[in-house]
């Protein structure tokens, strides 16, 4: 259990170290003339991800959750996988990646790295942490409970204003007024 807290709590710190890296971005941004988009998305956002890593430890700790060998070790790699995937999209975009949607006008959608094959990779990375990270201890509410209500967000809310957002990045500057 002692190496399961460890790990959350190491996921927690990622977390930590993307919002500030996300907030100087999105000064950059809006220095640079940037428009937000779904700005009321990012409390729940914020909720859910902290409740995921709470969910973790608790669900492992209250209902005494094994570590079994057959599960605990793929989803961890399944995890440091995730991680690498989203560390490889922020630096892939540079000063663009935010936990916000942020547009800045002159600039286009980038298209290497990981977003050659997909257009939101980092959501890719974030439905695997979302259920490996629980279940590297067999909590398994939390990995269902997260995973639902995260293709919730991101389905009906998320993508879709990121969508918006990446339109007008294609748009031609006098067409988006």
């Amino acid at each position: 259990m002692i190496w399961y807290v460890a790990l959350v709590l190491l996921v927690g710190v990622d977390r930590i170290v993307e919002v500030v890296l996300s907030a100087r971005h999105a000064r950059w941004s809006f220095a640079q003339g940037g428009r937000e988009y779904g700005r009321a998305q990012f409390v729940p956002m914020v909720v859910l991800h902290v409740g995921l890593l709470i969910g973790c430890v608790a669900e492992a700790w209250f209902a005494q959750r094994p570590f079994l060998p057959w599960l605990g070790w793929p989803m961890f790699a399944l995890v440091v996988l995730a991680l690498v995937l989203r560390w490889w999209c922020i630096g892939v975009l540079g000063r663009q990646w935010n936990t916000r949607v942020i547009v800045v006008p002159g600039l286009t959608a980038v298209r290497r790295g990981p977003y050659r094959w997909l257009r939101h990779p980092n959501y890719l990375a974030v439905v695997i942490e979302g259920f490996a990270l629980p279940l590297v201890h067999t909590a398994w509410i939390t990995a269902v409970a997260f995973t639902v209500l995260n293709a919730v967000f991101l389905y009906a809310f998320r993508i879709p204003t990121e969508n918006r957002a990446l339109a007008e990045l294609s748009e031609p500057v006098h067409a988006r007024r």
